[in-house]
């Protein structure tokens, strides 16, 4: 199933990564909320090798909640234990050499092992006690971050609408059709490309403490999510480390 994904690449707005894929995911009960920020409030939190990409005049962070399951290594069976864990992300939106991508802030993550392997491999991931569970149509997810800068959510959420794959050209799709991970070692750009089927996603209702959307934005900004999906599942799969001189 996971090779079967390579099969659909005529939805990408970014080329395939070469060489093999290394890792699979499948993410389920995803949240995106999505905040509006002034391009150069956030600029100063993005490395100067990225450009911070823009839509209609703004910048965005997005907060991602989910739960990971089924990770393993290509050719490995799953590990036990640390095959499925809940995770928290917060991300902007970047370029490089016109590729569209992202730029993570944080990502909080409930076991140790996932956040110790990405770390590694350039992510800033946090370790953090995080629940998740459904109560009637919501799922109610809280997380706090043990160690590093104090962070949190409370919240619940759930869709209101049916699934639909976003127009190309809408702020649904340019937020969502993304390809690449860009980050920076020691001022060289480096990337993990990813591929997986095109997003369908739902907008979503979500219920949140103020408190905690602003303690997970980069420096002092604040911020309000004005818009919210929901994506009940996607499978993923993910390609090592590179420099980016192309990729």
């Amino acid at each position: 199933m996971k090779q079967e994904l390579l099969k659909y690449t005529e939805g990408r707005n970014a080329p395939l990564p070469e060489g093999p894929w290394s890792m699979y995911q499948r993410w389920e009960d995803l949240m995106c909320m999505h905040i509006p920020v002034e391009p150069e409030v956030l600029l100063p939190h993005v490395p100067d090798e990225l450009e911070l990409d823009i839509y209609d005049g703004s910048a965005w962070i997005s907060i991602f909640s989910f739960n990971v399951r089924n990770m393993q290594l290509r050719g490995m069976p799953r590990f036990p234990y640390v095959h499925e864990f809940l995770e928290l992300n917060v991300r902007t939106y970047v370029r490089y050499q016109n590729i569209p991508g992202i730029y993570f802030f944080s990502l909080d993550a409930a076991k140790v092992i996932p956040v110790i392997g990405a770390r590694l491999g350039s992510l800033p991931y946090f370790k953090a006690g995080m629940k998740a569970a459904k109560r009637n149509e919501w799922t109610h997810f809280s997380s706090h971050r043990q160690h590093g800068v104090p962070a949190y959510f409370k919240g619940k959420y759930k869709s209101v609408s049916e699934p639909e794959k976003p127009l190309l050209g809408t702020l649904d799709y340019w937020l969502l059709e993304r390809y690449y991970l860009f980050n920076t070692i020691k001022g060289a750009v480096v990337h993990i490309g990813i591929h997986h089927l095109p997003w369908k996603p739902a907008y979503s209702s979500v219920h949140y403490e103020n408190g905690g959307i602003n303690s997970l934005l980069p420096g002092d900004i604040e911020g309000e999510p004005v818009l919210a999906h929901y994506i009940e599942a996607l499978d993923v799969i993910f390609w090592p480390v590179k420099q980016s001189d192309q990729p």
